[in-house]
């Protein structure tokens, strides 16, 4: 895996600090998984998913209970899962994930923020055959091998284990992530920095004067758009 990801999750944590928009996007996100099916986060696996990824960002537990318990209660807002592929300056790709209550605003934004950066919105599937689907999973420590071991004694597969500036990252197959992060909590894991499932590039291109410039300011007004809950690109940031 090409990235670094205890990086990336550091930056982005700077970049959200002391941010509610971040802590309104996950409100949805949990609302909307609440929804879907039992609103406890101990029987619903998309509820508990959103809820660990919510921790790593330091969503406070106010924001996390009351998001829950809206949708346990007459709560009857309805938001669309949407899906985003478009390309960049110079051979970038973007995907861009949405929830929404409002399909024609979030187009509309997200075709602006391509279009005036440099950028342009593709047709579905455009991008996403040169991203594979991997969950990743982070968290302290500096021996991967002996992780690695662990997992295997477990009967368990991973794609990877790595070691990341203090981190142990382990890449899964999406349909394994609870699995593998189950395990490591029997393990003694009690705090995870990274819980994400990602949208990873096979390959990762550089861009730099201009053209990064642009592709960075694209990615920011991406990001900051209420409607967008992630983006994934095959750009190398610094």
């Amino acid at each position: 895996m090409g990235r670094k990801w205890a990086n990336i999750k550091e930056k982005k944590a700077a970049k959200d600090a002391n941010n509610s928009r971040v802590y309104a996007k996950f409100g949805i996100e949990i609302y909307v998984a609440a929804k879907s099916g039992d609103p406890d986060p101990n029987t619903n696996q998309k509820l508990r998913f959103v809820v660990e990824r919510a921790k790593t960002y330091n969503v406070p537990k106010h924001i996390i209970d009351r998001a829950i318990e809206k949708a346990k209660g007459s709560g009857d807002e309805q938001y669309s899962e949407l899906r985003y592929e478009g390309f960049g300056p110079n051979g970038s790709m973007v995907i861009v994930d949405a929830l929404t209550n409002n399909v024609n605003r979030t187009a509309s934004d997200v075709r602006a923020a391509f279009g005036k950066n440099g950028g342009n919105m593709g047709v579905s599937g455009a991008v996403a055959y040169m991203f594979d689907n991997t969950g990743i999973i982070g968290f302290v420590g500096n021996d991967a091998d002996e992780v690695l071991e662990y997992l295997m004694e477990k009967d368990i597969d991973v794609r990877d284990v790595t070691e990341e500036d203090g981190q142990i990252i382990v890449y899964t197959e999406p349909e394994d992530f609870h699995v593998v992060q189950e395990a490591l909590k029997e393990k003694g894991i009690e705090e995870f920095t990274v819980s994400e499932i990602e949208m990873v590039a096979q390959n990762d291109v550089e861009l730099t004067g201009e053209d990064l410039e642009k592709f960075e300011k694209m990615i920011d007004v991406l990001e900051d758009l209420d409607d967008v809950q992630k983006v994934y690109h095959n750009v190398e940031l610094d």
